[in-house]
């Protein structure tokens, strides 16, 4: 969509880009706890699948802490804070408002544990816009909270999350209330708003673009976000695949200006992000979509788990703070990983 230097390792070598007309769709009603088969083929399907709505339940007690040590990191914190400075000169020098730098772990897992670490995390962290994709060399875990964009009777919704706040029981009303008035938390989502409209705003009709929710506080098992909605009516001239082109990647997870922090991003992350921030939905025969913003997600490959986890670096980010950030964020994955080698899995 965009032509950025390719500098990074691309060590997972992962493809850029899969699309599939599925065969058969299974949905769950969770209202009703129906399953309901989709076949949108002419041929006769003979398949075969299990159909498990047994409840998951999990008790996590002194697990709940989470432990890196499981975990290698592609940066050092030394070398995180080093990035996060060079980010800031960037922001200095006038290049860009605002970017999102991130870093990877790492562990042990084999292809037959992928579909448990999956229910797992979905026990752990459940979140709207989970998903289990199995290829032919990788598995695609994710519990994403955050919706890059839908697109749905013509009208046109993003959903940006930027402010994280970790969220403790004991805590939880004073960090709610402290994230709700932080000025830097505040500017920098504001600034994200402002980049989501005007991208939508390219493929909407004058004047239909609006912000019908401003930062409101949504709460995840491990942490709590400061999240907006915005959206618009698709202009007549144009398609879902010009508003994912307009919309893809999405400016939370890159930065503002986008294309620059995108260079940027590339040059200072150590390896090439592969599914991270990308994107996983569907493209209806109708013309409707829906994708996710591919965060909060374990990518199985090679007898190794990985997932990335990061945070948005503004003109006033303190290296320690963003690097706490994006340990808060990994929290929930570690727990799902620490429960799985524990055995405490019977789901």
């Amino acid at each position: 969509i965009e032509k950025i230097p390719n500098s990074t390792i691309d060590d997972l070598n992962l493809p850029d880009l899969i699309f599939v007309i599925p065969q058969l769709i299974v949905v769950k009603d969770e209202l009703k706890n129906e399953f309901i088969e989709i076949n949108y083929m002419d041929n006769e399907i003979n398949w075969n699948l299990e159909l498990n709505a047994k409840k998951i339940e999990i008790v996590i007690d002194d697990i709940k802490k989470g432990d890196l040590k499981l975990f290698k990191s592609n940066l050092s914190k030394e070398k995180f804070y080093e990035i996060v400075e060079k980010a800031i000169e960037y922001i200095k020098a006038g290049d860009i408002f605002q970017v999102n730098l991130s870093q990877r772990f790492s562990a042990d897992l084999k292809e037959n544990e992928a579909y448990e670490l999956y229910k797992i995390l979905r026990a752990v962290n459940p979140s709207p816009f989970a998903s289990f994709v199995k290829m032919d060399d990788f598995y695609l875990i994710s519990q994403s909270p955050e919706r890059l964009v839908k697109l749905e009777n013509k009208k046109v919704e993003e959903r940006p999350i930027a402010g994280t706040r970790r969220k403790k029981q004991e805590t939880e009303k004073a960090m709610e209330q402290e994230l709700k008035l932080n000025e830097k938390e505040r500017a920098e989502h504001i600034m994200l708003v402002d980049l989501v409209r005007n991208d939508i705003g390219r493929v909407c009709e004058y004047g239909t673009v609006k912000v019908d929710e401003l930062m409101i506080i949504e709460k995840y098992s491990h942490v709590m976000h400061i999240v907006s909605n915005v959206i618009g009516k698709i202009d007549a001239k144009k398609d879902e695949f010009d508003l994912i082109k307009a919309t893809f990647p999405g400016g939370t997870i890159t930065g503002a200006p986008k294309v620059r922090t995108m260079e940027i991003i590339e040059e200072l992350e150590p390896t090439r992000r592969g599914f991270y921030t990308g994107s996983i939905g569907f493209i209806g025969f109708d013309g409707n979509m829906d994708f996710n913003i591919i965060i909060r997600s374990f990518i199985q490959k090679n007898k190794k788990v990985y997932f990335q986890v990061g945070g948005g670096i503004v003109y006033d980010s303190i290296q320690k703070r963003e690097y706490k950030e994006t340990i808060n964020k990994a929290r929930a994955m570690i727990v799902a990983y620490k429960i799985l080698r524990s055995g405490d899995n019977n789901v």
